[in-house]
């Protein structure tokens, strides 16, 4: 006999919730099983109107969830700003651990790896929100977040004790991200506003609705005002950016030839560096040679020549011993800048026979090339024939292979008497002071670290003619940001990279800048209003076509229920022998989720 199906009430209704159920479980199935491994249907659960989304375990772990994001991010945002400085941080290792390893890339892909992880895990938590899901987070992703947590924590921790001033490299750098974080940050707003809004219009507690509503509306006034203590030098009008900073070769061009050697520095010419810096120490037989280590450990093979005299001052050698060192094997065996691999077969012969040059060679390098020189000068230790004559020593060897108006002269120790002896050569201070003190010093250049880049001190001192030259900005980002700044020169690692920036990274106009952050946050502000009215209908069942078709469901994720008016109707067939021929028997439609 056939079957009839009666509808009694809100059939039609009842199909659509059925369909809502339904229709997207393989999407529901894949979010649900990756966050909590609960791949098949019965293990989940749907969050019933009025209901909390998750347990308060659940509500903990998802919370923490949220931490972790925020702090991994910061984390990684912190150290891949810091990569113009990963060589020293390399290099401080090796001195500290007494091999070479490349631990800042092993930090930055650890670091990446866990933040990309944990975002995944939020990304899955939001859409199984969207989805009206209760979460669920299984044991093993609790564990992950537990030691991510406890890496990112530890890891600024240590790095904020050994390396803090990079904190200061970080709040710079948001001077020329600071505007793209905003419309990032904003855009995520937007995002969260769906998942926000639904659970809003289906919470039946007025606290929790205030609480989620407040925290969230807090966030983002907060994110629309940001801009206001915004400060950046690249905001400027147009026409006033100054020329590009002049580029001083540090310790000639270490990403292409081994530092401190003469090959460094033909690479630095050739690369378009107007200045070459180096450090000076004097040999045991008074000899001014350039090295930088108060050991020749790293950069030379002097564990394999004097193996008894590795950790010797390098200034307790004699020039004659120096001079049996081999200072370019290391540079390709060790690879401190992941660039030897570009080298051509010339260039890897070269840099592989380089010895430990003099100061006169280096000088002569910088005479033929017409550029301007700085060096470090060292103090020899207690015992040394030179301790008390370095200065006249260096200054000797200056004055007979170069031009006095050449160099920047950078010891600050008898400064006055080296002014008198040789008043052509351009002082230079390594510290900042008051306008006063460095005009009577005869200072014409300031060498400062980047981190202590000020637009306002700059342009203070270049209005007595005093320039200013940064230290080390091997960055793009960083050279921006001292371009804008107004520096006349900076001192870099990658000469290669830097010389063909022909214009910065970001320069925009305030008017510009105004014009980007009024649009994010209106845009952003119209898209959520909108997605709060949208949840706000489709939970009070308000019409959202004109005329006849209207809504009448409990939201979108409703937990069906049955009642007297919602049932099958079958009239019997006389094969069977009870109940009677043509009695109506009431089932109730039971759907188990």
């Amino acid at each position: 006999m056939p079957v009839t199906r009666l509808k009694l009430g809100k059939l039609k209704v009842v199909r659509r919730q059925l369909l809502q159920r339904y229709e997207h479980q393989p999407f529901v199935s894949c979010l649900a099983g990756l966050y909590g491994c609960q791949w098949r249907r019965y293990q989940r659960v749907w969050a019933q109107p009025g209901e909390c989304c998750c347990s308060k375990v659940e509500c903990g772990s998802f919370g923490l969830l949220i931490l972790t994001f925020f702090l991994s991010f910061v984390f990684l945002y912190f150290w891949s700003e810091a990569q113009n400085d990963y060589n020293d941080f390399d290099w401080f290792n090796f001195g500290t651990l007494g091999f070479w390893f490349p631990w800042s890339l092993v930090l930055l892909v650890v670091a990446a790896a866990l933040f990309t992880y944990i975002a995944l895990l939020l990304v899955l938590a939001v859409c199984l929100l969207t989805e009206g899901q209760r979460l669920y987070l299984h044991w093993s992703h609790k564990t992950g977040i537990v030691v991510t947590l406890a890496f990112t924590v530890t890891a600024t921790a240590i790095l904020s004790d050994l390396w803090s001033k990079e904190w200061k490299t970080l709040l710079l750098s948001l001077q020329v991200t600071a505007p793209f974080l905003h419309v990032a940050a904003v855009s995520l707003m937007a995002i969260l506003s769906w998942p926000i809004a639904l659970h809003f219009f289906r919470m039946n507690r007025k606290g929790r609705q205030v609480a989620v509503l407040g925290l969230y509306l807090s966030v983002l006034f907060c994110l629309y005002l940001v801009p206001l203590g915004m400060y950046s030098p690249c905001i400027k009008e147009a026409g006033t950016l100054g020329p590009a900073p002049k580029l001083i070769g540090h310790r000639g061009a270490p990403m292409l030839a081994p530092e401190n050697t003469v090959m460094s520095f033909e690479k630095a010419v050739e690369a378009g560096g107007e200045g070459l810096e180096t450090d000076v120490t004097i040999s045991y037989d008074g000899v001014p040679f350039l090295m930088h280590d108060s050991t020749l450990r790293r950069t030379t093979d002097v564990a394999e020549v004097f193996p008894n005299r590795t950790h010797l001052d390098a200034s307790m050698f004699t020039w004659a011993e120096l001079q049996q060192l081999n200072a370019g094997h290391w540079f390709l065996s060790r690879d401190p800048f992941g660039t030897a691999w570009s080298l051509s077969e010339v260039d890897r012969s070269q840099a592989q026979n380089q010895s430990v040059p003099s100061l006169a060679q280096f000088l002569e390098v910088a005479a033929r090339s017409g550029r301007l020189v700085m060096f470090d000068l060292r103090r020899p230790p207690y015992g040394h024939p030179c301790r008390d004559s370095y200065i006249n020593t260096t200054l000797q060897v200056v004055q007979a292979h170069i031009n006095s108006s050449q160099v920047l002269w950078l010891p600050s120790e008898d400064r006055e008497l080296v002014q008198t002896l040789d008043p052509e050569l351009q002082q230079t201070s390594g510290e900042k002071a008051s306008i006063q003190e460095l005009t009577d010093g005869h200072i014409s250049r300031l060498n400062l670290h980047y981190s202590t880049m000020s637009q306002q001190q700059i342009s203070k001192y270049q209005s007595v003619n005093i320039s200013t030259n940064l230290y080390v900005i091997s960055q793009p980002w960083l050279y921006t940001l001292a371009w804008c700044a107004g520096a006349q020169s900076v001192t870099t690692n990658s000469m290669s990279v830097l010389s063909i920036i022909n214009k910065p990274l970001f320069l925009m106009t305030p008017e510009e800048y105004s014009l980007m952050w009024i649009l994010t946050d209106a845009v952003s502000a119209f898209l959520i209003i909108a997605i709060f009215i949208f949840h706000w209908w489709r939970e009070r069942g308000l019409t959202f076509w004109s005329g006849s078709r209207q809504t009448q469901e409990n939201g979108p994720y409703s937990k069906f229920r049955t009642d007297s008016s919602e049932v099958i109707c079958v009239r019997w067939s006389p094969l069977h022998s009870d109940p009677p021929a043509g009695a109506l028997v009431s089932l109730p439609l039971v759907f188990n989720p």
